[in-house]
């Protein structure tokens, strides 16, 4: 990790939902070498999340590791909670955890629509909602969408774009809901990353790398670039905006 000259998020509590591995646990870090104290949220691997923990110590900074399924909204609202009975406050919440599943809609089963609409848009739902209810003046909510939110360019991908259209509307409500608490609200939508889910010499590379303007695949650092600067003092004017981190996939 890097260390940061500015320290511009000292003192702020942040959340970062799916913060384990790839672009969540590259968010976690970035907000922390600002000076936020990061709460990891994590479904299965608690191995994962306490080394990213370790990491972010190691450098300096401070993190905390939650168990919380956000394919159990409860655990989700919970999550807001014990963060703030634990730190006082919240400022910066990151609803990154999310899943994808590609198939035709004639093969999508009915758990497999209710997983994907439980984790990428019901539980970024309880997040927000309880947060909302914690937050001040300057706070923070982001959710990692898709450039999938703009509009889908391959067959099997809509249950997922749905998710990702949703997340984006919610997004643009809830700028209007929150402004006057002070709350900015903003969703990041990632082209292709270079992750284990989706990785740059992987089986959508072919397709995907061709899209981009850049051709290439990003880096999780880039995504927690963006993310880093919404979460800070600079985007005060900044609200209800989709910001396409994609390579030009969409230029």
């Amino acid at each position: 990790m890097e260390q940061s000259q500015s320290r511009r998020l000292q003192g702020k509590i942040a959340i970062v939902t799916g913060g384990s591995r790839g672009i969540g646990a590259a968010i976690a870090k970035r907000l922390a070498v600002d000076g936020a104290t990061v709460v990891i949220s994590y479904s299965a691997s608690s191995a994962a999340a306490e080394a990213v923990v370790d990491e972010i110590a190691r450098s300096g900074g401070a993190a905390t590791a939650i168990k919380a399924d956000a394919a159990k909204p409860a655990e989700v609202t919970a999550l807001v909670r014990q963060t703030v009975e634990r730190f006082g406050r919240l400022d910066i919440l990151v609803n990154n955890a999310g899943v994808w599943i590609g198939k035709p809609v004639g093969d999508i089963t009915d758990e497999e629509y209710d997983h994907v609409m439980d984790v990428n848009v019901r539980a970024v739902f309880a997040a927000v909602r309880e947060a909302s209810r914690h937050m001040g003046e300057g706070g923070r909510i982001i959710t990692i969408g898709s450039v999938n939110g703009e509009r889908i360019s391959y067959a099997g991908g809509a249950l997922y774009a749905a998710s990702k259209f949703a997340v984006k509307g919610f997004t643009k409500g809830w700028a209007r809901d929150l402004a006057p608490k002070g709350i900015t609200v903003n969703v990041v939508q990632p082209g292709p990353i270079d992750t284990d889910m989706n990785p740059a010499d992987g089986a959508n590379a072919d397709y995907m790398t061709p899209l981009t303007a850049l051709a290439r695949y990003g880096k999780p650092a880039e995504i927690a670039a963006v993310v880093a600067f919404l979460a800070g003092p600079e985007s005060s004017y900044v609200t209800g905006a989709a910001f396409n981190v994609d390579g030009g996939m969409e230029a």
